[in-house]
């Protein structure tokens, strides 16, 4: 019997069992991080750079870039360490720094969302009142209070999580740390506190998910009540990105944490893992970048400037 103070490191899941099909994963995750890495500092360099994108809906989305960039950078490194090296191990203090950054950035990711889904809420359903509800200063204070609560909310998991007794072993059915993982390690009643905590989170993700909903009925209703194609277009066009991008972070989320039992089995977890923590910092500035005119327009005019220079 061993508890949590006599565990020294985990023991990852490995992504393949044969060395070349380790390295094919290592080639994979390097060119989806590659990517991510590019993409998301490419809108964050253009709207940094692009004065004209100084307003709240790109603002949002520089700290959306922001998450994701932290996302990935958190599960996807070790990953690659351990399919090059051939090993599977991750130090205790590591775990716990995965664990907390990976809740931090997704939480943040999911609260910027629900605020940018305001933003288009004020934006097309109150336009006369968008410069007084969603000022410079506003703005600021949602973006810090969302950052704030992901950052209390990482911080109560992972001390929590990390203060219970583990005695099943140290090995996790997974690639990287993760709280559900972890708690089956546990040999006592008190991981009852992580379940509540895990509930009341739930709860406030699923307020945040009515407030979406509820925002977009009244977004949908009133786009269809504009009398031009063309303003309707418009509409739609600076929301479907927005709700493309929600979509996928929560049903990757969800189905990954809330599947039956009955269809639970490892290589399906791992799919799902990867679907919910790689796939959509990859997606989300492509799907962004190809809706935004105004986005586009200023990643071409940073790109041809860099190019002028060099």
């Amino acid at each position: 019997m061993s508890n949590s103070s006599s565990i020294r490191h985990f023991l990852l899941l490995a992504l393949a069992d044969t060395r070349q099909l380790q390295l094919l994963h290592f080639c994979l995750f390097l060119g989806i991080s590659l990517a991510t890495l590019l993409a998301n500092g490419l809108i964050i360099s253009a709207v940094a750079c692009g004065h004209h994108l100084h307003t709240p809906m790109f603002f949002f989305l520089l700290n959306l870039a922001l998450t994701d960039l932290g996302s990935i950078c958190t599960t996807v490194p070790k990953a690659m360490h351990n399919s090059l090296w051939h090993t599977n191990n991750i130090s205790y203090s590591a775990c716990a720094a995965q664990v907390f950054f990976l809740m931090l950035f997704l939480a943040a990711e999911y609260f910027l969302l629900t605020i940018m889904c305001y933003d288009r809420y004020v934006s097309i359903c109150k336009p006369l009142h968008y410069g007084t509800l969603l000022g410079s200063r506003a703005c600021a204070h949602m973006a810090a209070a969302a950052w704030a609560s992901a950052f209390l909310n990482a911080l109560l998991h992972t001390a929590n999580t990390f203060s219970l007794p583990l005695c099943q072993g140290n090995a996790l059915g997974q690639f990287f740390c993760e709280i559900p993982q972890i708690l089956k390690l546990s040999c006592s009643h008190s991981y009852l506190r992580e379940l509540g905590l895990i509930a009341l989170s739930v709860c406030l993700g699923l307020g945040c998910f009515v407030f979406i909903v509820f925002s977009y009925v009244q977004i949908f209703r009133a786009v269809l009540r504009i009398p031009s194609e063309q303003g309707r277009h418009k509409a739609f066009s600076t929301c479907l990105p927005h709700l493309a991008v929600v979509s996928l972070f929560l049903s990757t989320g969800v189905f990954a944490y809330l599947k039956p039992p009955s269809i639970s089995s490892p290589s399906l977890d791992l799919a799902l893992s990867v679907l919910y923590s790689v796939v959509p910092p990859a997606l989300n500035p492509l799907i962004y970048s190809l809706r935004n005119q105004e986005l586009k327009a200023a990643l071409r005019k940073l790109m041809s400037r860099y190019f002028q220079k060099h």
